[in-house]
């Protein structure tokens, strides 16, 4: 499916998102290193029933940061916040994977009553601080050397990408757009900007967690990739405590980015869930 472009400036940014068809509105967010395009296969199986708007955070996909931005969780979250308020979106279900759980929680936050529920797709949205497996990619990938890797070589491109799909390979085309999105060291700062974060935004963590309370009236829809490296089994089930009364769709087999790795089998759970 051919997507039309759209632009918004949010707060100095020139912010890129996509917004096809029309229906129950989703809002849907991307994490580190990807885009607007991580959801484009479910999108192409759902925007004939729901509205869906899926934004470029500043330094991502197609969008350009303003002067001054520096990457931050916070900054992305109130680009975020920015795009829902300019597009007046209502009722929405905020569907979030990777960085998108502590940039959507932190955004929808600012405005809690325009919700109607969320889709958690391996995500978190709590301090990971004492955790061995993220105290390690955080140090290792956000310090000088994991830096490097990230802006001289593009390594979350070339090898997190491919390595975060189990259950298919990402096109040809894929690839390059999010290389060319990537194309310099200068373009790849931002994705060198959040695995320091994973730690050092400890407090924004928190206020997440705390967050996270306020939509649990909400219907919640877990859809979990059972072979993500990142996020797994522990991770879930804080989601379930969190969200009680949530429905968990687990995705045999799929990678961390589960809504790209299986988009037929997310698409199939979100239009269950809120069709």
């Amino acid at each position: 499916m051919t997507t039309v472009s759209r632009f918004a400036t949010i707060n100095g940014n020139r912010v890129h998102y996509v917004d096809e068809g029309s229906g129950p509105t989703l809002l849907m967010l991307h994490g580190n290193p990807t885009s607007s395009l991580v959801w484009q296969g479910v999108i192409d199986r759902l925007s004939s029933s729901f509205r869906c708007v899926a934004p470029d955070y500043p330094g991502f996909g197609r969008s350009t940061a303003g002067e001054g931005y520096t990457y931050t969780v916070r900054e992305h979250a109130a680009v975020v916040a920015g795009l829902v308020e300019q597009l007046d979106l209502r009722d929405y279900v905020l569907a979030m994977q990777d960085w998108g759980g502590p940039i959507g929680i932190t955004a929808a936050a600012q405005d809690p009553a325009r919700v109607r529920g969320l889709v958690i797709a391996n995500t978190w949205a709590w301090p990971v601080n004492g955790d061995p497996r993220f105290e390690i990619a955080s140090r290792l990938m956000g310090g000088p050397l994991g830096r490097l890797a990230i802006t001289r070589l593009n390594m979350f491109v070339n090898v997190m990408l491919p390595l975060g799909h189990r259950l298919r390979k990402l096109t040809d085309d894929e690839m390059q757009a999010y290389r060319d999105a990537m194309a310099t060291p200068t373009a790849r700062r931002a994705a060198s900007v959040l695995p320091a974060a994973i730690l050092g935004e400890r407090q924004l963590l928190e206020e997440t967690e705390e967050a996270v309370a306020r939509f649990a009236d909400r219907r919640s829809l877990i859809v979990w990739a059972d072979k993500d490296v990142a996020f797994q089994e522990r991770e879930l089930e804080r989601w379930r405590r969190l969200l009680p009364a949530s429905t968990v769709v687990p995705v045999p087999g799929a990678g961390h980015f589960v809504q790209s790795d299986a988009p037929e089998a997310v698409a199939a759970a979100i239009r269950s869930s809120f069709a």
